[in-house]
């Protein structure tokens, strides 16, 4: 079973996603999983020094202050549901998430699920910078990467490039929001839907492939 997820770091509905769909797979266990990650820069224009996080939010919302923490108290019960923490009271910038997603495109396979999640706790949680190289550094580490070889290809024009490339051929090949899913390249999941949708369409994907192969 292959499963692509397109995501952006600092996007708590593709966290609450993941725990939905990494809940299922635990309940489902029918066949080996294999999970590709991909960046969906949900805005690669903001400077590498970020924005004061509220202010920033209020303006992409177009909503006042009482409005964005309605909207935050509301995320973060909906994580509070799934059985994550998003912490918006921590987070004190909006940032660029390209670096993050470098991070998790040069971690190796055995632990990329692992970095993924660090990175989502550093943000939500810790309130920590994830554009900064330290931070990313740091994590990477943790998870026995190299500190001075990732620092080297985190710096690498041609690594970054790709980030990009591969976020925007997700948005020309009409993924327009995440958290996306799509599951042995047939069945799709646009958001973050509950354990059983995701129970669902992984039934619905093992059913489709055994089909194809009696055909």
């Amino acid at each position: 079973m292959l499963i692509d997820i397109f995501h952006d770091t600092v996007c708590p509905w593709c966290r609450i996603g993941k725990k939905h769909l990494f809940d299922a797979l635990t309940q489902w266990q029918e066949q080996e999983v294999h999970i590709r990650w991909h960046p969906f820069l949900l805005d690669n224009t903001i400077p590498a020094e970020g924005y004061e996080f509220r202010s920033f939010m209020q303006k992409r919302k177009g909503i006042e202050r009482e409005q964005l923490q309605h909207l935050f108290d509301s995320t973060r019960r909906a994580g509070e549901a799934a059985g994550v923490k998003l912490d918006f009271d921590k987070i004190g910038l909006a940032v660029n998430t390209k670096l993050s997603h470098e991070l998790i495109t040069l971690a190796p396979a055995k632990v990329k699920n692992d970095v993924v999640e660090a990175i989502y706790k550093a943000y939500f949680e810790d309130g920590l910078n994830i554009a900064d190289i330290n931070v990313l550094v740091a994590i990477g580490t943790a998870y026995q990467m190299d500190a001075r070889e990732l620092r080297l290809l985190l710096n690498d024009r041609a690594v970054a490039d790709a980030v990009v490339a591969e976020s925007t051929f997700a948005r020309l090949n009409g993924i327009n929001s995440v958290p996306f899913f799509m599951i042995n390249n047939n069945v799709k999941i646009d958001g973050s839907y509950s354990v059983e949708i995701f129970l669902q369409a992984l039934n619905r994907a093992a059913l489709i492939d055994i089909s194809a192969k009696i055909w």
